[in-house]
C-alpha cells in the first residue's frame, strides 16, 4: 500500500521560507486549531501546549498566530522565548503539557523557518499524527471553536533558560569539573546564545562565546554547526583545548580538537560509545544512526563487539528505533546526537558535555580523540531542482542502478531527496575514493540533466 503523501510535514515538520506557503501566518494558525483539536481530551480540565523558538525575525510572525490557533479551541499557552529545541521537548513534559511547540527552522539561514511538534511524552510526533493534523488542518476553521469563556489562556515562562541550563548541567557526571579548560562554544546567534556559555561557565570552564549577539537576520550566518571554521579559528586564536559549535536550535553539534581539527557527529558517536561501552553505561549492544553515517563507524564498532543499526535520515527515525531497540546513544553524521538517558531528541549541548567528560577523564587532549576510526571515502553532493521528480525519471534510476554495479558491494550509495529543502542529496562512499567520486559525479550529472 502506497503511504499517503504530506502536504505540509516532511523530514522534520514544517519547514519553508517565512511568509511564503507553507511557512506563512495563515498554515500557523490552522496548525494551532487543528493541534489543539486533537491534542485535547474531552476531560474536565484545562489543556496546556508550550511554545519555544530560536532567533529568527519571522518567529514574531509565526508564534502569534499558533498561539492565536490553540487559544481559540480553548488551549492554554505557555511561551518559553528562544530556547533550544531539546529544552522545548523536555518542558513539555516536565510542565506534564498536552503538546509542545518548537519554531526553527534549525541549521537554515534567517529567511527559513520551521514549526516542529512534541506529544506530551516529549518524542516527536508520529508521521501518523502529522497527517491526523495535516487532515484538520484542510477542514473548516469554525468548527470546534471554543466559547468566549473557554478560550485559552496565555502566559510567558521567564525561568525557561535558567531550567534548561540546571537540566544540562545535571548530565554532566558528578564530582566532574570543567575547571582548567579553555571552551570556544558558538552558538549560531541561535536558540542556545544564553544557555549554552552560561552551563559550560557554571560548570567551570574558562568560555569564549561565539554567535550570541542574535539580531533575527544572522542566526547560522558563517557560524554555527554549518560554519565550523569560525569556531575552528578562534579556538586557535585563543588557545582554546576544545571548540563547539551549535546550529540554530541547538539540537546538533559539531566539536573541534585545540588545533581546530572538526570532528563530526559520527565520530562523537563512537567517542562516547568507546566510553560508554568501557563503563557498562551503553544499553542494546551499539549505537543507531542513519543510512548516512560513515562506513568506518560501522566497522570500529565492529571491532568492538558492537552493532550499527540504520534507520532513514531523520532524528526522529533515529529516536524510534532506539526507543524499539533499547539503545541509549544514536543519532545522525551532521551532529544530531542522541542521549536517551537524558533527553528525547537530538540535544548539542548534551553531547557536547559528554565528549568533555571523556577529555576530563582521561586527561588526553582532543586531539588524541577527535579521530576514532578513519573514515571511509565519502562524497556527498547536492542538487538544487526546481520542479518534478528527479529521483523517478529512468536516466537518474539507471545512473544509479550502474553506480551500484560499478562499486560491486564495496561500498553503498544513498540518493535521496531532502525533506527540508529542493535538493537531490546523493552520497557515496567506499574504500575506491577515485570510483566513489566518478560514481557521485554521473549521478548528479543525471540528476541535473532530469531537473527542469
Amino acid at each position: 500500500m502506497t503511504a499517503k503523501k504530506r502536504a505540509y510535514f516532511g523530514t522534520d515538520g514544517i519547514r519553508g521560507q517565512a511568509n511564503r506557503h507553507p511557512m506563512t501566518a495563515e498554515v500557523a494558525l490552522r496548525v494551532g486549531m487543528a493541534a489543539g483539536k486533537l491534542f485535547m481530551s474531552h476531560a474536565a480540565r484545562r489543556h496546556l501546549v508550550v511554545i519555544g523558538k530560536d532567533t529568527r525575525l519571522s518567529g514574531y510572525m509565526i508564534e502569534p498566530a499558533l498561539v492565536a490557533g490553540f487559544t481559540s479551541v480553548g488551549m492554554d499557552v505557555r511561551l518559553f522565548g528562544p530556547l533550544p529545541t531539546p529544552g522545548v521537548a523536555m518542558m513539555t513534559r516536565s510542565l506534564r503539557a498536552d503538546l509542545g511547540v518548537m519554531i526553527s527552522a534549525s541549521h537554515n539561514g534567517f529567511a527559513d523557518n520551521g514549526i516542529k511538534l512534541f506529544g506530551p511524552d516529549g518524542y516527536k510526533l508520529s508521521d501518523e499524527r502529522e497527517l491526523e493534523i495535516e487532515a484538520l488542518m484542510d477542514q473548516g476553521l469554525e468548527e470546534g471553536l471554543a466559547s468566549p469563556t473557554g478560550l485559552g489562556r496565555v502566559q510567558r515562562i521567564d525561568d525557561s533558560q535558567a531550567r534548561y541550563v540546571e537540566i544540562a548541567k545535571a548530565t554532566f557526571p558528578r564530582g566532574l569539573s570543567l575547571a582548567g579548560l579553555r571552551v570556544v562554544v558558538d552558538c549560531a546567534h541561535g536558540a542556545a546564545y544564553k544557555v549554552a556559555p552560561a552551563a559550560l561557565y557554571e560548570l567551570g570552564a574558562e568560555v569564549f562565546p561565539l554567535g550570541v549577539e542574535p539580531n533575527g537576520l544572522n542566526i547560522n550566518e558563517e557560524c554555527g554547526s554549518t560554519h565550523p571554521e569560525a569556531m575552528a579559528r578562534m579556538v586557535r586564536e585563543y588557545r582554546a583545548d576544545i571548540g563547539i559549535s551549535l546550529d540554530g536550535d541547538a539540537d546538533r553539534v559539531v566539536i573541534c580538537d585545540e588545533h581546530g581539527q572538526i570532528v563530526d557527529g559520527d565520530q562523537i558517536m563512537a567517542l562516547i560509545a568507546d566510553h560508554w561501552a568501557a563503563r557498562e553505561q551503553l544499553t542494546g549492544g551499539g549505537v543507531v544512526a542513519t543510512v548516512m553515517s560513515n562506513l568506518g563507524l560501522e566497522r570500529f564498532l565492529a571491532a568492538r563487539g558492537l552493532k550499527l543499526e540504520r534507520t532513514q535520515v531523520g532524528d526522529r527515525y533515529v529516536m524510534a528505533r532506539m526507543r524499539e531497540g533499547g539503545f541509549n546513544l544514536g543519532g545522525e553524521q551532521s551532529g544530531h546526537v542522541i542521549l536517551s538517558d537524558f533527553s528525547t531528541t537530538g540535544d548539542g549541548l548534551m553531547a557536547a558535555l559528554q565528549v568533555l567528560a571523556v577529555l576530563k577523564t582521561t586527561e588526553k587532549p582532543m586531539s588524541a580523540l577527535a579521530r576514532q576510526f578513519e573514515p571511509a571515502p565519502q562524497v556527498l553532493e547536492n542538487v538544487r531542482f526546481g520542479a518534478g521528480k528527479p529521483l523517478e525519471s529512468d536516466a537518474v534510476k539507471s545512473a544509479i542502478a550502474k553506480a551500484e554495479a560499478r562499486l560491486n558491494g564495496a561500498g553503498r550509495i544513498v540518493v535521496r531527496a531532502s525533506g527540508t529543502e529542493p535538493l537531490i542529496r546523493i552520497m557515496a562512499e567506499g574504500d575506491d575514493e577515485r570510483l566513489v567520486n566518478q560514481v557521485v559525479r554521473d549521478i548528479a550529472g543525471a540528476v541535473k540533466t532530469a531537473t527542469p
